[in-house]
């Protein structure tokens, strides 16, 4: 943390170099030192801390979709983590390094932020912990200061009465999706007690389609409803454009698979 510290405003952390060493390939970072950190072995864990989810700075993608975590949480990290990129990708690159590097699009950004997780950074001030909705400031930024680093990753571990379900679509296979959805939700007497549907690939950070969560709570899911869902997701959403898709095409696809990964969450095939 010392040599961070004194170098923060020209270090870079290296971990799994699968979105750093890219960057500097483009040019698009050019840091001045690289602080390797693979050499801590005690940072490559992935663990159930009571009802929290723990991991690692080194805790590769593989890791935590092998994770086999009890419940929901478990399923959803497997189906998830089978997104990230490449087998090779996933064998190198870390958990927390995707989240430090918040690429809007990124799988597991969205999943923290869905999850309601928290990070805890670390610099020589000590440890701070910060949640999803307020780690990611815009693209590629967040609100790490300088000489912090990320050090852990927590995710709530969820109780058998969630459901989740997922939704995508990527140009091939192995790239980030242009938009990916996220829906956890609470079923309770089979109505909906709790909704939440993460957005990734939509704006300059992951984000929650909270009106079309609102609408679901206390019902029972059925595909007028989900569509109803869509729209207001879909409505609720500044979509960014760019070479993979325009604005209105992510806002097409937010509409779109919206309802699907409702569906997959609540089983209605």
């Amino acid at each position: 943390m010392r040599i961070l510290a004194e170098n923060a405003d020209r270090a870079k952390i290296l971990a799994g170099g699968q979105s750093l060493v890219p960057m500097q390939n483009l040019r698009l970072a050019r840091p001045e030192m690289l602080v390797d950190i693979n050499g801590i072995d005690s940072a490559s864990f992935v663990m159930v801390d009571s009802d929290v989810l723990r991991i690692g700075a080194l805790a590769r993608h593989i890791q935590v979709e092998e994770a086999r975590v009890p419940g929901p949480l478990g399923g959803l990290l497997e189906e998830v983590g089978r997104q990230v990129g490449h087998l090779p990708i996933r064998l190198r690159g870390t958990f927390c390094g995707s989240l430090a590097h918040a690429d809007p699009a990124a799988e597991w950004c969205a999943l923290l932020a869905t999850a309601k997780g928290n990070v805890v950074a670390r610099g020589l001030g000590g440890d701070r912990v910060i949640a999803a909705d307020d780690f990611f400031d815009t693209a590629f930024t967040t609100s790490l200061a300088l000489g912090e680093m990320v050090v852990e990753a927590r995710l709530p571990v969820l109780s058998e009465d969630w459901r989740f379900g997922t939704a995508f679509l990527s140009r091939r296979a192995g790239d980030f999706a242009v938009v990916l959805v996220i829906a956890l939700i609470r079923v309770v007497e089979e109505k909906v007690a709790e909704a939440r549907i993460g957005l990734g690939g939509v704006s300059d950070r992951p984000v929650r389609a909270r009106s079309a969560e609102a609408m679901l709570v206390g019902e029972r899911l059925n595909r007028e409803l989900l569509e109803h869902a869509g729209r207001a997701a879909a409505d609720g959403v500044e979509p960014l454009g760019d070479l993979h898709g325009t604005a209105e095409f992510r806002r097409h696809l937010v509409k779109v698979l919206v309802p699907r990964a409702l569906s997959n969450a609540w089983g209605l095939g």
